[in-house]
């Protein structure tokens, strides 16, 4: 189990400076007051365990020089020794160290990083809000970003809303680490579709003020859940509006926390909405294969294209559940397809049952054997193998 961040300064107004940006991404902190010295003092220096094994370590520029970091008459010892912890008395080179100091005009402080082998140097106060960030993702052990997708209708009950479902809970029923987000406030609530309105969390009203960094695993914890699978959602309240900062920091922590992040997306545009499209790795446009429905969808993937960078169709052909499933001359969905001038991503099938099973509170995608699901699951296999996901 890795310790705490772990801080190495005598300067007292720099320690309580890194105190309170510790305790702002919601950690207490192990102090080492002074540096460890050469010969045999690292073993006896008192942040020689936490130098091993901490996430985060951060050298307050006071004493970089120590000799223990390679800072005395044989500076590059400490930078080059691959031994184990102490061996000539001087640290191991390691990842995840900062040297922190406040004075831009002293050239020296970036040598004296390079001298202790420090991925970065930071002078307060102008990076305080990196360095709070940089310390909250060594607490939650930053890994591979989620892979983020968003599903948009091209037109109006396209069903892109049932196939974010889908997508969401047959990645969760696989083993990933999912979040679903809802992010159009008129749709109605997306804990309604997974039939999870009654479950007790957080919905987007709660997050509505928030600005900054939002905490991945806090986020996740304090959302409803069904079946393995996070939800935020909209309440039945009368809010419609959401700040761009908070779709921001919510997107962000929900795309540290790793895994998949399926965001169902309003069609009209704002700047939250801005804000979620930029953060997503791919973007699904659900067509009905009608000409009206492809001219609507035409407008749609023309703005979506500008932000996102990988958009695909998913084409629902004409009919219904109940009905002979097929095209009309001319208009298949390799034909929608090119007409959007998107590649093709599938062919969304019609399920029969399934707003029957939503009735009674099964969400989209639940029954294993449905077309939707083994579409899903179909998509899942072609987008993860493409680019692998944190689990």
């Amino acid at each position: 189990m890795a310790e705490n961040i772990l801080i190495v300064t005598e300067d007292e107004e720099l320690l309580d400076d890194l105190l309170r940006l510790c305790a702002a991404a919601g950690t207490e902190p192990q102090v080492a007051h002074g540096g460890p010295t050469s010969g045999t003092g690292w073993a006896s220096w008192s942040g020689a365990t936490a130098w091993e094994r901490a996430p985060l370590v951060l050298v307050g520029d006071d004493c970089a020089s120590a000799s223990g970091f390679g800072g005395g008459p044989e500076p590059d010892v400490g930078l080059d020794r691959q031994g184990p912890p102490g061996a000539g008395g001087t640290a191991t080179r390691r990842p995840g160290v900062l040297l922190v100091g406040r004075d831009w005009d002293d050239p020296g402080v970036w040598e004296r990083g390079v001298r202790i082998g420090a991925e970065s140097v930071v002078l307060l106060p102008d990076a305080e809000g990196w360095l709070t960030g940089r310390i909250a993702d060594a607490l939650e052990g930053v890994g591979q970003a989620a892979l983020t997708v968003g599903v948009i209708g091209g037109r109006g009950g396209a069903g892109a809303s049932t196939l974010a479902c889908a997508l969401a809970v047959t990645a969760a029923r696989a083993g990933e680490r999912t979040m679903l987000i809802d992010a159009d406030p008129l749709g109605g609530g997306l804990d309604i579709l997974l039939g999870a309105e009654r479950t007790p969390g957080l919905r987007w009203p709660d997050f509505a003020e928030s600005r900054g960094r939002v905490g991945g695993a806090a986020l996740a914890e304090s959302l409803p859940r069904t079946d393995e699978l996070s939800v935020l959602s909209w309440d039945r309240g009368e809010r419609v509006l959401l700040p761009a900062d908070a779709m921001k920091s919510v997107l962000c922590a929900a795309r540290r926390r790793g895994g998949v992040v399926v965001v169902d997306l309003p069609r009209q545009a704002d700047e939250a909405v801005a804000e979620a499209l930029v953060q997503l790795d791919l973007g699904l446009a659900v067509v009905p294969a009608e000409l009206r429905a492809v001219a609507a969808a035409h407008r749609v993937a023309a703005r979506t294209q500008l932000v996102v960078r990988d958009l695909r169709a998913v084409v629902r052909p004409p009919g219904g559940p109940q009905d002979a499933r097929g095209y009309g001359s001319g208009l298949d969905d390799a034909e929608v397809a090119r007409l959007l001038g998107l590649p093709l991503a599938g062919e969304l099938p019609w399920e029969r049952g399934l707003l029957e099973d939503i009735d009674r509170g099964r969400p989209p995608g639940s029954a294993r054997d449905g077309a939707l699901a083994r579409f899903c699951d179909r998509l899942w296999e072609r987008v993860l193998s493409q680019g692998a996901v944190a689990a």
